[in-house]
C-alpha cells in the first residue's frame, strides 16, 4: 500500500519533459529565434517609418495647401479693396478732369434787329445746321424765300435749360420783321444756342466731352453691343464663352484674329491699366471688370465706357469719347449723327488706327458696310434705310473741324481776363462752362477784313505788313471780336493787346471832349497860327498841319473834322494838359503819361486795345466801363459760379459826347475819313483817323450804331507802313462794315 505513491510520482515526470524540452529547444538555437524576431520587427519598422513619411509628406502639402489658400484668399481680399477703392474714386466721382468749354454769345433774335437773312444763315452755318428741304429734327434748317425755318437744339443755358424747338424768322429791308413759333403764334423774342469756340484744356488734362448715357441714341448703343459684346447684358463682367469662341477662332488661324474681352473689361483697361500683354495684367482686367459689374449698372458701364474710348489722333492729342469724335469726324453733336455715320463709328471702335477713315477710308467703308449689314439683320434699321445708308459716301468733316473756331488771340484775352477777375477756386474746377460775348459773325467777318485788308493796301514790297482789329459792343462794352495779325490763327505775339504804338491824331478825340465837357462849344474859334514852344530846357518845338497850311481862326469842329494840329495843340494849352491826362485815365488808361504838349498829337503809345478801351465811353454816351468777355461761368453740374458785374459810371455829360459825335460823323462825310461815303454808300459812321511821324503807323477808330471798331495797320519791326489812317487802317474797317452787311 505504501508504493502507490511512489508511481504517481514517477509516471508525473515525463509529463513534464516537454515543457524542459521545448524549453531547451528554444535556448539551443538562440540566433534562429533572433533572426526571426528581428526580421519581423524590421518589416514592422519599415512599414511604420513609410506610413510616417507618407504623412508627413501629407501633412506638408495640407499645410502649403492651406497657407497658400490662406494668402490667395488675402491676396484676393486685399486686391479686392484696392481695386474696389480705386474704382470708386475714377466712376462714382467725376470719372475725368473735364476742360473748360469756351462758347460764345447766344445769337439773340427780336422783331426789329437789324440783321440780315445772309446773315443768320451764315451763323446757323457756323452753328453746323443742316440746310435741308424739309425740317425733321433739331440742327436744321430751311430757307423759303424771306423765311428762314430753324429747328433749334436743345441747350443748357446760363439761367436755364430751354428744349429744341421750332421758330420762323422773317426779314424785310429793315431785318427781322416777325418771329413766329411751331404753332404760327407770333412771338417777342428766341435766341439760338452759342457756337462752341474751343475747349481749354493744360498738358495735364485731355480734351474731353462728356455725355451723359440718356443722350446718347439707343441705335449707337444697340449697335455697339451687336458689334462688340453681344452677350453684355448677361454676363458678370467677363464672359467665358467669349473667351473660348476667342481662343478657336484664333487657334485656327493660327494668329490673334478675335479677342475674348467684354466691354466691362476693356472699360477696366482704360481707365486703370496700360496696353502691357501679360497674364498678370489680363487677371487684373477680369479681377476689375467683375468688380466693376458687380457694383455698378449696366447702363453707368456703358456711359462710361463710351466717354473713354479711344476713337483718333488729332495731331499730338488723342480723340476720347463718341462724342468729341462725333465733332471730330462729322462736326455734328452724336444725337444728330445719321444711321451711316453711327455704323461708321462704331466700326472705328474696333480698331481706330487700322480702321482710320481719312487714311484708310476702303477699309474703314467695308467695316461701315458689314455694320450696316448686321444692324439690318438683326432688324435694328429696315432695308430701306439700308439701301440709303450702305450707298453713302463718308462724308467726314474737315480734318481740323475741332480746331477751326478758336482765335488765339481771344483766348489769351479770355485767360488773362480770368486770371485777374475770377478767383482761382472757380478757375481750377473741372468741367467749367464760359460763356462769352465774342460774336461768332462778326469774329469771322473781322478775320476776313483783316485778311483781305491788308492784302489790299501793302505795296509789292510790304509782305511784312501786319494788322489788328477790336470790335467791343456800345451798349454793353464787351468784346465781340480781335484779330491780331494776318494769320489768324498764329499763336505768338498779339498785335491787338501787347503791340504798344503812337496813336497819333486818335488821341484829339479826347481833347476836344475835354474842352467840350468845360464849357467848350464846337462853334467856339481857335488859332490857327504858327506858334513855338520851348521845354524847359530851351528846346524848341514848331508844330505844323499835316498839309503844312495855316488857316487862321477856325471853330473846333472844323480843327477836328480836318484834323488840323495847331488848333488843337492852342487848345491843349488852354484847357490845360492835367485835365486832358486826367480824362485819358478816366478813359481806362492807365500808363504815366507825361504833360508835354506834344501829347495832344498822339505821342503817348498804347495798344489797340488800350485805344477800343479809351474810345468806349464815346460810343456809351460818356459812360465809362471796363472791356470784357467773360459774361457767365457755370459750374460741370450747371451751377452759376461767376457773374459779370463791371462798375459803370458817367465820366463825361451826355450832351458833350453827342457834340463830339457830331463831329466825328462830319469827319467820315467832309473830313480826313470821307472816303468811306463811296466806300460804303448808305452806312452811317462817326470815327478818327490817326497817322504817325513817317507812316509808321495807320490807325481808324470808327462806330455804327452798335459797334466800335479799332483798326491798327503797320510793322512789327516798327518801320514806315507807307500809309496814313485813311489809306491803310481806314480800308480794312470799310471792307468790315461791308462784310457786316453781306456785301
Amino acid at each position: 500500500m505504501a508504493k502507490a505513491p511512489k508511481k504517481e510520482s514517477t509516471k508525473a515526470t515525463p509529463k513534464a519533459k516537454p515543457k524542459e524540452s521545448t524549453k531547451r529547444s528554444a535556448t539551443k538555437n538562440p540566433k534562429t529565434v533572433r533572426k526571426t524576431t528581428d526580421g519581423k520587427a524590421k518589416k514592422t519598422n519599415k512599414k511604420s517609418n513609410k506610413k510616417t513619411l507618407k504623412q508627413r509628406i501629407l501633412r506638408s502639402i495640407w499645410s502649403f495647401i492651406w497657407k497658400a489658400s490662406l494668402a490667395f484668399i488675402a491676396f484676393i481680399v486685399i486686391s479686392g479693396i484696392y481695386f474696389d477703392k480705386k474704382i470708386s474714386n475714377r466712376l462714382d466721382g467725376s470719372t475725368w478732369t473735364l476742360p473748360a468749354t469756351l462758347y460764345a454769345r447766344p445769337l439773340s433774335l427780336e422783331v426789329g434787329l437789324p440783321l440780315t437773312k445772309s446773315a443768320l444763315v451764315s451763323e446757323l452755318k457756323l452753328l453746323n445746321y443742316r440746310a435741308v428741304r424739309s425740317i425733321e429734327s433739331a440742327g436744321q434748317f430751311a430757307v423759303k424765300g424771306e423765311e428762314v425755318i430753324i429747328y433749334r437744339r436743345a441747350f443748357n443755358f446760363p439761367e436755364r435749360s430751354e428744349p429744341a424747338a421750332l421758330v420762323r424768322v422773317n426779314f424785310d429791308a429793315q431785318g427781322v420783321s416777325a418771329l413766329k413759333n411751331q404753332q404760327q403764334v407770333n412771338i417777342n423774342g428766341f435766341r439760338l444756342e452759342p457756337l462752341l469756340l474751343d475747349r481749354l484744356n493744360s498738358k495735364q488734362i485731355q480734351d474731353r466731352v462728356f455725355v451723359p448715357f440718356e443722350k446718347i441714341p439707343d441705335l449707337f448703343v444697340n449697335t455697339l453691343i451687336l458689334m462688340e459684346d453681344r452677350d453684355f447684358y448677361h454676363h458678370q463682367g467677363v464672359s467665358p464663352f467669349a473667351i473660348l469662341r476667342a481662343f478657336i477662332v484664333n487657334f485656327k488661324a493660327g494668329h490673334t484674329v478675335q479677342g475674348g474681352s467684354t466691354l466691362t473689361q476693356q472699360l477696366a483697361k482704360n481707365l486703370f491699366l496700360t496696353q502691357e500683354r501679360s497674364l498678370w495684367r489680363k487677371f487684373q482686367e477680369a479681377y476689375m471688370a467683375v468688380l466693376i459689374d458687380h457694383k455698378y449698372s449696366k447702363d453707368k458701364i456703358l456711359e462710361a465706357y463710351l466717354n473713354e474710348v479711344y476713337l483718333a489722333q488729332n495731331g499730338a492729342t488723342g480723340i476720347y469719347g463718341i462724342s468729341l469724335a462725333s465733332s471730330f469726324y462729322f462736326a455734328r453733336p452724336i444725337d444728330e449723327l445719321r444711321i451711316e455715320q453711327i455704323a461708321l463709328m462704331v466700326a472705328i471702335i474696333k480698331g481706330p488706327s487700322y480702321y482710320n477713315p481719312r487714311r484708310n477710308p476702303k477699309r474703314a467703308m467695308a467695316r461701315r458696310d458689314l455694320v450696316l449689314r448686321l444692324m439690318l439683320e438683326h432688324h435694328y434699321i429696315s432695308t430701306a434705310q439700308y439701301k440709303i445708308a450702305v450707298k453713302s459716301d463718308l462724308n467726314l468733316s474737315n480734318v481740323k473741324a475741332l480746331n477751326n473756331r478758336a482765335n488765339p488771340a481771344f483766348v489769351s484775352l479770355l485767360n488773362r481776363e480770368l486770371t485777374s477777375n475770377v478767383p482761382a477756386s472757380i478757375r481750377k474746377q473741372s468741367g467749367l462752362s464760359i460763356f462769352t460775348s465774342i460774336s461768332p459773325l462778326a469774329q469771322k467777318n473781322a478775320e476776313t477784313a483783316i485778311q483781305n485788308g491788308i492784302a489790299k493796301v501793302q505795296k509789292k514790297d510790304q509782305h511784312d505788313l501786319q494788322g489788328a482789329m477790336v470790335i467791343t459792343d456800345r451798349q454793353y462794352a464787351e468784346i465781340r471780336a480781335l484779330v491780331s495779325g494776318k494769320d489768324v490763327k498764329f499763336s505768338g505775339f498779339n498785335r491787338a493787346l501787347d503791340a504798344s504804338r503812337p496813336i497819333g491824331s486818335l488821341v484829339k478825340p479826347p481833347v476836344y471832349l475835354t474842352a467840350l465837357d468845360n464849357g467848350y462849344k464846337l462853334s467856339d474859334i481857335l488859332n490857327d497860327k504858327e506858334i513855338v514852344l520851348k521845354n524847359s530846357t530851351g528846346q524848341r518845338w514848331r508844330p505844323k498841319n499835316y498839309d503844312r497850311k495855316f488857316r487862321g481862326e477856325v471853330t473846333l469842329e472844323q480843327a477836328l473834322v480836318k484834323s488840323l494840329n495847331v488848333p488843337t495843340v492852342n487848345l491843349g494849352m488852354t484847357i490845360g494838359l492835367d485835365n486832358v491826362i486826367d480824362s485819358l485815365h478816366k478813359m481806362g488808361i492807365d500808363e504815366k503819361i507825361r504833360a508835354y504838349p506834344s501829347l495832344v498829337l498822339g505821342s503817348v503809345s498804347l495798344s489797340p486795345f488800350q485805344v477800343a478801351q479809351m474810345y468806349q465811353p464815346i460810343g456809351m454816351r460818356g459812360v465809362y466801363k471796363p472791356l470784357t468777355m467773360i459774361r457767365t461761368i457755370v459750374s460741370s453740374d450747371g451751377v452759376p459760379l461767376y457773374q459779370r458785374s463791371p462798375a459803370a459810371r458817367q465820366i463825361f455829360s451826355p450832351d458833350s459826347v453827342s457834340q463830339l459825335s457830331i463831329a466825328l460823323h462830319k469827319v467820315t462825310t467832309e473830313g480826313t475819313a470821307r472816303s468811306l461815303r463811296w466806300r460804303n454808300p448808305g452806312q452811317y459812321f462817326a470815327g478818327k483817323t490817326g497817322t504817325t511821324n513817317n507812316l509808321n503807323d495807320s490807325w481808324f477808330v470808327g462806330y455804327d450804331s452798335d459797334e466800335v471798331v479799332t483798326t491798327w495797320v503797320g510793322k512789327d519791326n516798327n518801320k514806315s507802313a507807307e500809309l496814313t489812317g485813311s489809306s491803310g487802317a481806314l480800308v480794312l474797317f470799310s471792307g468790315y462794315m461791308k462784310e457786316k452787311i453781306g456785301k
